[in-house]
């Protein structure tokens, strides 16, 4: 049996979310379901042969970016560039995409560092969810 991961986001606005992944971080945007009121109830975004799911899960559904602002705690294990709850993505190059990422309005948690694992960084999207982006050496 051929095993998988899949990353499943909540989002508080999942089709603004897939238009800003695909156009920011790269991602191409597979499947797109919406409920009568318009919201996303099940979105798939690619990149290569990697997928991540993506829903609105209920209108009382807070973003990182959102809970943040109405909880000092949230707001205070975020101060640090690192990854909390996030995901990793394996890019070709870096360069081109942190600078692509960087135009597009992700908010950057740390510039290209060198090292490790490979060349990375790290940064948010719109709605506060953490993301690394790798290079392998």
């Amino acid at each position: 049996m051929d095993q998988q991961l899949i990353p499943m986001l909540a989002y508080e606005n999942g089709v603004e979310a897939i238009n800003w992944l695909c156009k920011v971080f790269g991602f191409t945007e597979k499947t797109k379901w919406l409920d009568d009121d318009g919201r996303l109830s099940h979105g798939e975004i690619t990149m290569g042969e990697s997928m991540i799911m993506l829903a609105e899960p209920t209108p009382d559904y807070q973003s990182p970016k959102h809970h943040r602002e109405v909880c000092k705690a949230a707001a205070k294990w975020s101060e640090v560039p690192y990854i909390i709850n996030g995901v990793l993505v394996y890019v070709d190059d870096i360069e081109s995409h942190f600078k692509t990422a960087k135009a597009g309005g992700a908010t950057i948690l740390s510039e290209i560092e060198t090292g490790g694992p490979g060349t990375r960084y790290r940064a948010e999207d719109l709605e506060g969810q953490r993301w690394m982006f790798m290079q392998k050496s």
